[in-house]
């Protein structure tokens, strides 16, 4: 279901989940006023310029044009972790997780982030936050002195100083999650590993995040869950996965979550196709074929089974 909207920006919102709902938000759209650009609108609403463009892909990111129609992927399916604990950061959609507790209440807050650029990965595995610092100096790394010998030693705290505000440090010492002061700069891969939020969201997550919690960082281009007894999908595009064979991926997830059987094939196919990013619902019993999209071939020696894996070339 989709809902118009015409407002201005919103917080980062806390969602409610559970072992059988582990989708969160809702798809929105909303009307372009004048000029705005599609990074504009992707900030109001606490995206990512990867999101915004993937699921916008016949819009011009600079200028969309007055009235378009936008789609506001608000939208997500949690990561698939052993436990939701602290922070959880999907590199492949750029995205970070606040996992917390309230009495009973299973919540969680997520933020668009900024990932390191190609050379610059962004490191996968599991850390901690070792150290909060507010209003951090930038220490230039000798790696980048080398690549821009005009910057100074230390840059110090401002506007001019691109770790924002606010910055949590990981265990793995030289790498941060911090603020900003290039907001453009969010949904991209342009760092050199740290983890940037936008300059108004770093100072919401500094202020809950306790020194000592966990940082859960993974590289997952399928996900998939169930929200009101439906079962979803959401794939994205990922340069770190060139050879990753999404089909099988995807099978071996709906496997796991004991889901294969409650998935319609066509949904399942053109959803993985399509790679939107967006959760996609893909319930359904029957393989509801379109003209000659599948074989004859392909269904005989490819059909999907619960003790099948299927080789696919995505």
């Amino acid at each position: 279901m989709f809902f118009v909207l015409s407002i201005s920006p919103v917080s980062a919102e806390v969602y409610s989940y559970g072992k059988d709902s582990t989708v969160i938000g809702d798809v929105q759209t909303y009307k372009v006023n004048g000029n705005e650009s599609l990074i504009e609108v992707a900030r109001s609403f606490r995206l990512g310029y990867n999101e915004i463009v993937d699921a916008n892909p016949v819009l011009d990111p600079f200028l969309p044009g007055n009235n378009s129609t936008v789609k506001i992927p608000t939208m997500w399916i949690l990561p698939d972790i052993p436990s939701y604990d602290g922070i959880v950061i999907n590199i492949s959609e750029m995205r970070l997780y606040y996992f917390l507790k309230q009495k009973k209440a299973l919540l969680v807050r997520t933020f668009p982030i900024g990932i390191g650029d190609e050379g610059n990965d962004t490191p996968v595995g599991s850390f901690k936050i070792i150290e909060k610092i507010a209003n951090p100096a930038w220490h230039v790394p000798e790696s980048i002195k080398k690549e821009r010998p005009e910057l100074p030693a230390v840059i110090p705290p401002g506007p001019d100083n691109p770790l924002g505000s606010h910055a949590l440090r990981l265990s793995l010492g030289s790498y941060l999650i911090h603020g900003t002061n290039r907001p453009w700069a969010v949904g991209r891969r342009v760092t050199h590993g740290c983890i940037r939020l936008y300059p108004e969201d770093i100072p919401k997550l500094f202020q809950v995040v306790p020194n000592g919690m966990k940082v859960t960082i993974v590289r997952q281009p399928v996900k998939v869950g169930v929200k009101d007894n439906k079962v979803y999908i959401e794939v994205h595009k990922s340069d770190y996965e060139k050879n990753t064979n999404y089909f099988n991926e995807a099978v071996e997830l709906l496997k796991k979550k004991g889901l294969l059987k409650k998935v319609n094939t066509e949904k399942l196919y053109h959803a993985i196709r399509e790679k939107s990013g967006i959760p996609v619902e893909i319930s359904g019993f029957k393989i509801e074929l379109p003209q000659k999209i599948f074989t004859e071939n392909f269904l005989r020696e490819r059909e999907i089974t619960s003790s099948a894996v299927i080789q696919m070339p995505f």
